[in-house]
């Protein structure tokens, strides 16, 4: 308000100041005989009063051209700002509701690169620039999520957030406890940059009535189907590329959800070559769930033909010979066709660079937005896809459950494991629910920033840079666009809880003589217990007893996966090496079975469990478990493991 009110004076008193002092410098048109007068004699008492007036005037319509420029730019920026503002939820327009009639009622007071098997490309080989966030549609608003790869529709994010889940319940299924089967560590490289930035903004959608980000790791339900197209779609423009890697990843992330009849996609060698560049070799060699190749559009309709049900076909500009075979297998109605470029049949969409289509004629008919990816992002996608039906290997006949002793997935400086006379005045507690305690007395921290920097600084004693943190707090944004965020928070917490985070040579960490960590309690007694040469069942025991719950139970955030699996498998292999070294069947039972409520999704602790059971006679039991474990892994869309690739236990 008191800017248009500056605005209308600086409009209107000048020019009357003006009018009211000076008369206007020139009065009608100049003749002949008063051009003359000035060439001849130009710097009369009248001549300069003329020419100063008329630069008051010059200076005054500069300014209020600025001026006026200005109030114009302020007032676009808050048109988009208004076009961009979310709507409250029902849930969060009702608390607003509740707390101002509460007010008026009381006193009128927000790396890692695949490790397998798709090898990682830079956006200099991506074809022309990579997507830019679109301005209209910002991360995590409306129906869908913007990254720095592209756009993915709702259902699609959800999809990436589902199959990246079903990788970790692979590799939880798949670990075996203190066996001499495999490296330990080597499957707990996170996901890609991309899938953790898909899943930040899905949980700030998710979640945004809940600041600090609690969810159920259970929740993740499968997605819907993807975008429907016609039968027969060519897609043109700046974004066709982009648009139909969305299209391929869409359609592959949605079959992992049908296990009983997804749809087969079929893509030409040239296409996916054109889609995925230096990664579509590898994706040859190794193959990708639910994708079959071939190399020409004859030899891809000849397989859709003899495929049973739906089939996708993605192919490149469809020649004019090829048309009528086309035409022809869409007439029978199990082909939906997909060209990269122009095709003499179906429709033809003109799609954007960030998605969103039009028909091209006459009629220019806007359309749905389409998912865009670019080569990075669709490559860090399509290895997910991989991660989560990797090929099995049989184990070597001579593979025996020797027990082996290793360090921790993390060091622990040696003073945490030293018993102090006093304990810190703050208790940090991770293992299960998150829980902050100065002075005896729970501290609410409402903001999911400020626990996520708590927490990553718990996993890592030693400290974490700037760029570390914000990579895992905020992935895929750029770190100088949030730095001045993760100062704020990092500020506020200290104010907070007091002196607890040391900030030194840009890396922060939490100062063990202040707080105390029950995680790293959990890691030093997984040390002692390793290195331990007596009392084996006393140092298993302490880990047992120090492992409380997940790491940050309830969180979904994505930098969790590795740091929470590490910790789950201290506690298990602390119970198998319990179990197996139990003379008496029935206390190596109970160990299996608590292990199992750690983690009831590992093939090996489950196969344990029921030889002993079979040992103990009750073979009822050992079948029910095991069909119970069975329906477990189908419900999760995981398919059980063949008993021969599962080691041999030692009960």
């Amino acid at each position: 308000m008191a800017g248009l009110l500056a605005l209308s004076l600086l409009l209107v008193v000048p020019p009357l100041v003006l009018l009211r002092t000076t008369r206007w410098p020139i009065e009608g048109m100049l003749t002949a005989e008063q051009v003359q007068d000035w060439v001849a004699q130009p710097l009369t008492e009248r001549t300069l009063t003329a020419g100063l007036t008329l630069l008051a005037w010059l200076i005054w319509l500069f300014v209020a051209y600025t001026a006026i420029v200005a109030a114009a730019r302020r007032v676009r920026s808050g048109a988009r700002w208004l076009r961009r503002l979310p709507l409250p939820t029902p849930l969060q327009a009702t608390a607003t509701s509740v707390a101002g009639a509460a007010a008026l009622g009381a006193g009128h007071a927000a790396v890692a690169q695949p490790a397998e098997p798709l090898a990682p490309i830079t956006a200099s080989t991506v074809d022309g620039s990579p997507i830019s966030p679109d301005t209209a549609d910002p991360v995590g608003v409306g129906e869908g999520v913007t990254i720095a790869g592209g756009w993915l529709p709702r259902e699609t994010a959800e999809q990436v957030a589902a199959a990246s889940m079903l990788v970790w319940l692979r590799r939880r299924r798949d670990y075996q406890p203190l066996t001499g089967a495999g490296p330990p560590h080597r499957d707990l490289a996170p996901l890609s940059t991309t899938v953790a930035a898909v899943r930040a903004a899905l949980d700030a959608t998710t979640h945004a009535d809940d600041p600090a980000g609690h969810s159920s790791p259970g929740e993740a339900r499968a997605a819907g189907p993807p975008t429907v197209l016609p039968t027969a779609v060519a897609l043109t423009g700046p974004g066709a590329l982009h648009a139909g890697r969305g299209v391929l990843v869409t359609t592959l992330l949605a079959a992992l959800r049908q296990p009983t009849g997804p749809t087969p996609t079929v893509i030409t060698r040239v296409a996916l070559t054109k889609l995925l560049g230096p990664a579509a070799a590898v994706a040859l060699q190794q193959g990708l769930p639910g994708l079959q190749t071939t190399a020409s559009l004859d030899d891809a309709l000849t397989l859709a033909s003899g495929t049973a049900g739906k089939v996708l076909l993605i192919s490149e500009t469809v020649p004019g010979p090829a048309g009528s075979r086309l035409a022809a297998a869409l007439d029978t109605g199990t082909l939906t066709a997909v060209v990269l470029g122009t095709s003499p049949v179906g429709a033809a969409w003109h799609v954007d660079i960030h998605g969103h289509t039009s028909e091209v004629g006459p009629s220019q008919q806007a359309g749905r937005r389409l998912c865009v990816l670019d080569q990075v992002a669709a490559t860090d996608l399509l290895a997910v896809l991989t991660l989560t039906r990797p090929p099995l290997q049989r184990l070597p006949a001579a593979a025996t459950a020797v027990p082996r002793q290793r360090p921790p997935a993390d060091t622990v400086t040696v003073h945490l494991a030293v018993t102090r006379p006093d304990p810190p005045p703050t208790q940090l507690r991770v293992l299960g629910k998150p829980a902050l305690i100065v002075g005896g007395q729970p501290v609410t921290i409402r903001r999911s920033a400020a626990w996520q920097a708590l927490i990553l600084l718990a996993v890592h004693p030693d400290g974490l840079g700037t760029r570390q943190l914000t990579d895992a707090i905020w992935p895929g944004v750029p770190a100088h666009t949030v730095s001045g965020r993760l100062y704020t928070t990092l500020s506020d917490l200290r104010r907070t809880v007091g002196p607890v985070i040391d900030h030194a040579e840009d890396r922060y960490r939490l100062d063990p003589e202040q707080v105390d960590v029950d995680l790293w309690h959990l890691r030093a007694a997984a040390r002692r217990a390793a290195t331990a040469l007596t009392d084996h069942t006393g140092a298993w025991q302490e880990v047992i007893d120090a492992y409380t719950g997940d790491l940050a139970a309830g969180h979904t955030w994505a930098w969790l996966d590795p740091p929470r699996e590490a910790n789950r498998r201290l506690v298990i292999d602390a119970y198998a090496a319990a179990a197996a070294a139990q003379p008496d069947p029935h206390h190596a039972l109970q160990f299996l079975q608590a292990a199992l409520r750690v983690d009831p999704y590992n093939a090996h602790l489950h196969h344990r469990a029921a030889d002993a059971l079979t040992a103990l006679g009750d073979h009822t039991g050992a079948a029910e478990l095991l069909h119970a474990y069975h329906r477990l892994l189908v419900d999760a869309g995981l398919p059980p493991r063949p008993v021969h690739q599962i080691a041999p236990s030692t009960t």
